[in-house]
């Protein structure tokens, strides 16, 4: 029988590094990942968000503190952003595969990751993303992202989907026939990280990606570092 790997996943908006304190210190962003040990995580806002767009993080200095390498953007504009519209995926101990860049469509500029992974010998597609504010945009944005989700191979979606409706008024029920967990694996608050009131972070898994103990990583350090707190779950893979 195949061997099903037990892997830590987690989704965090670092809001470019700047804190509820207003200071930005990357330090305690890496200090976070740190704390929250996980396998695979996915980023959002790791870049400047005007002029050279420049990376807010030692890439360097994240996988000293936490072995995770980020999943490599070959085709990504600017020499100094660490990510695709922000969205930046990082691992440990996966072989990648194919990665690809997308646009979305909507009002404004946003854009996804789809990295094909293997932990071990199983295979997992892994979508980084960030929607959009507003609901229409999301909902043309979760359309276009349930054509990433490969119904033979898990998938798992992690972001900032900035939606915190659940049931059929959700912008995230494009992407229901694909991800079996829309209504139930996501809605955990995270918004904002001094007093969360909103799940505005999701970490969603296909039926052959079967998450467990969902919870924000909350602690002293994530409610002062980022204005989200992150998230953190088990993921089990396999038929």
């Amino acid at each position: 029988m195949p061997h099903r790997p037990q892997l830590t996943v987690g989704s965090y908006n670092i809001h470019k590094a700047v804190g509820a304190d207003r200071r930005r210190d990357p330090h305690r962003i890496i200090a976070v990942l740190r704390e929250m040990g996980a396998d695979l995580v996915a980023l959002q806002e790791v870049d400047r968000r005007f002029g050279d767009r420049q990376g807010v993080l030692d890439l360097d200095e994240v996988h000293h503190a936490t072995g995770l390498t980020p999943v490599p953007l070959h085709d990504r504009k600017g020499d100094l952003a660490h990510g695709w519209h922000g969205n930046l995926i990082l691992a440990r101990g996966a072989e990648v595969g194919d990665v690809r860049l997308i646009d979305l469509p909507g009002l404004e500029p946003r854009g996804a990751i789809v990295a094909d992974l293997r932990f071990g010998d199983q295979p997992i597609r892994v979508i980084g993303a960030h929607l959009g504010l507003l609901k229409s945009s999301r909902w043309q944005q979760s359309r276009r992202l349930a054509d990433e989700i490969d119904p033979e191979r898990p998938t798992l979606m992690m972001g900032d989907m900035n939606e915190w409706r659940r049931g059929p008024g959700c912008s995230l029920m494009p992407l229901k026939h694909g991800l079996d967990a829309v209504s139930r694996a996501g809605a955990v608050a995270s918004f904002p990280a001094r007093r969360p009131m909103l799940p505005l972070d999701r970490i969603i898994g296909s039926n052959l990606a079967e998450l467990s103990d969902l919870a924000p990583h909350d602690t002293p350090l994530s409610r002062l570092a980022s204005d989200h707190l992150p998230l953190r779950a088990r993921l089990r893979l396999g038929a």
